[in-house]
């Protein structure tokens, strides 16, 4: 009987064998995002986000447009986060939001996000991530307005620090060649036709004079105005923007025919020289994504079905899963300070 029996030394040595292939199995099962992650956890939590948008949005109606710039300057930049919800403090200086091209993301935006949060963690403390309370209000936000609903998977985690340092070349500008934002986004895996249709989120929301003054105030030394702009639109800009050197807070709808609705009218602005940012119009003239604005001009049901699908996929970049991540319980706050 006791020849079937292993030694003692080979037995632990199995076990731990044993152990350690599990651990190492265990780890590589990283929770799979879905849409009713909260289900029993937080069974609220699409209600109460639900709530407090409205709120927010009938108070504020540019809400909407801020959540949605919010939520892309957060998932290009080191994934979808919220680390771009993160204050500077002594630990980490280099806050998301202190850098220039974050200057212009509205404060509502933030208010929000954190208002949800406080809700939430008077329901369910500790459960629900920042980079969740963005993704799913931003997407009721976007419905809101009139944009298309699409799911939104959850059970992402919140990165305990900033990316400051990733910000440059992920971000495009107003004056960016296109050539250079299309290979910014094929970096990400988006194609042309997907960064076409995620450029239609500028039907809503609006751009301070300072980002296309230079197109309608002295162009160049032949043009005073760029050629590619409706004329009479440009008279109406300057009139607008007339004292943007000294009140930088001007600004104009993105969208001057429909500002309020997320709809096509964007595109249709593009072929009518209608185009506020120089990267807008662009997108009409150049033979690589011309093709796309005349599709979606023509047809609002194939833009959102496209701009819906580009913004799972936006909302499934370098996402935070098991030890990668934490749930915050302050959007604007790690949850343990570290002094450096």
């Amino acid at each position: 009987m006791s020849s079937s029996l292993l030694p003692l030394p080979l037995l632990l040595l199995l076990v731990l064998l044993l152990s350690t292939s599990t651990g190492t199995v265990q780890s590589e099962k990283q929770p799979k995002l879905k849409t009713d992650y909260y289900k029993k956890s937080c069974p609220n939590f699409a209600k109460i986000v639900q709530e407090v948008i409205t709120d927010k949005q009938l108070a504020v109606p540019t809400t909407a447009a801020g959540a949605l710039r919010l939520f892309f300057h957060d998932c290009v930049v080191g994934g979808c986060d919220a680390s771009l919800l993160l204050g500077s403090s002594h630990s980490s200086p280099a806050s998301e939001r202190d850098h220039e091209i974050n200057h212009s993301l509205p404060g509502d935006a933030f208010d929000v996000v954190i208002r949800a949060k406080l809700r939430l963690e008077l329901e369910c403390p500790g459960i629900v991530s920042c980079s969740d309370v963005l993704a799913e209000a931003t997407r009721d936000l976007i419905t809101m307005v009139g944009g298309p609903f699409y799911p939104v998977p959850l059970g992402r985690l919140d990165s305990p620090e900033p990316h400051a340092s990733k910000i440059e070349g992920h971000i495009a500008t107003p004056n960016m060649s296109l050539t250079k934002i299309i290979d910014m986004f094929s970096v990400k895996g988006f194609s042309v036709q997907e960064m076409v249709a995620l450029s239609g989120a500028h039907t809503v929301g609006f751009s301070h004079c300072s980002e296309f003054a230079n197109r309608i105030f002295n162009f160049s030394a032949t043009e005073d105005h760029d050629p590619t702009m409706n004329p009479d639109y440009v008279d109406g800009l300057r009139k607008l923007c007339v004292n943007y050197k000294t009140d930088p807070t001007m600004a104009a709808f993105n969208d001057p025919m429909s500002p309020g609705k997320f709809d096509n009218t964007y595109f249709v602005n593009l072929q009518n020289g209608l185009g506020l940012l120089a990267s807008d119009q662009i997108l009409a003239l150049d033979p690589r994504t011309k093709p796309f604005v005349d599709t979606y001009a023509k047809d609002q049901t194939k833009f959102f079905q496209d701009f819906a699908k580009g913004m799972e996929k936006v909302g499934m970049l370098d996402i935070k899963t098991g030890d990668k991540g934490e749930v915050r319980k302050r959007c604007d706050t790690p949850n343990t300070i570290k002094f450096h």
